[in-house]
């Protein structure tokens, strides 16, 4: 893979890759990464139907491949997204708020946590829409995303 992908092609091209890496994958309705904190979990992007580049790249993360669930996320993990998904920062043609949220949790992590412990980050992944949620944390995405449609 190329250390920047700067054209629609490339991203394409990754998620090709990122595709052929996770057997069985299906793309999720919605996902996004969470900030569990102690008023409830943060989502800074909730995605629906869109940005399926950083979705897969938090499946093979989370070893998620179909199915509403979802999972901790440890930071030597969201290191490994970020990393993942840094490349696709250098096209232009498109927003990237997934990496720029990703990368603004990072920073609110200490540097002094147990990379292997599971941090205050969440993972969900929504099959299909009317699934119902499987935890706390998906149903606080779940209300977000209603939000969001309002």
């Amino acid at each position: 893979m190329a250390e920047a992908w700067t054209t629609k092609e490339q991203l394409a091209a990754a998620m090709d890759h990122f595709m052929r890496q996770l057997p069985g994958w299906r793309r999720p309705a919605a996902h996004g990464l969470g900030l569990i904190t102690p008023s409830g979990t943060e989502f800074p992007v909730v995605n629906a139907g869109e940005h399926y580049l950083p979705a897969a790249v938090l499946s093979t993360v989370c070893e998620h491949r179909v199915g509403t669930r979802t999972y901790p996320v440890t930071v030597d993990q969201l290191d490994e997204a970020i990393g993942l998904l840094a490349p696709a920062g250098a096209c232009p043609d498109y927003d990237h708020p997934n990496l720029a949220a990703w990368r603004h949790l990072r920073h609110r992590l200490p540097d002094t946590v147990d990379y292997d412990a599971p941090a205050s980050l969440v993972a969900v992944f929504v099959d299909r829409l009317d699934d119902p949620p499987v935890d706390a944390h998906d149903a606080r995405f779940r209300h977000l995303l209603a939000q969001r449609a309002g």
